[in-house]
């Protein structure tokens, strides 16, 4: 089970490593995660930065999504 698990998240480090660097929010998430995942219980830091990375990566792209209609011309 542990070798499934160390190969699940090598393939998903290389997977990260391929894709563009869009971190909008991750950093601030991951460390909240983390710190979060680490009080919970043993091992759960780095499920914890994963969950936080996703969540403010989400965060941030809504800002950046409200921002551009904001900016936007209403054409009516």
């Amino acid at each position: 089970m542990r070798t499934m698990i160390a190969l699940a998240l090598a393939a998903a480090t290389l997977g990260a490593a391929a894709m563009p660097a869009d971190a909008a929010g991750c950093l601030k998430g991951a460390a909240v995660g983390g710190v979060g995942g680490h009080f919970v219980g043993k091992g759960h830091a780095v499920l914890g930065a994963a969950a936080g990375c996703a969540y403010g990566h989400h965060r941030a792209a809504k800002a950046a999504r409200a921002q551009r209609a904001q900016a936007r011309p209403q054409h009516r």
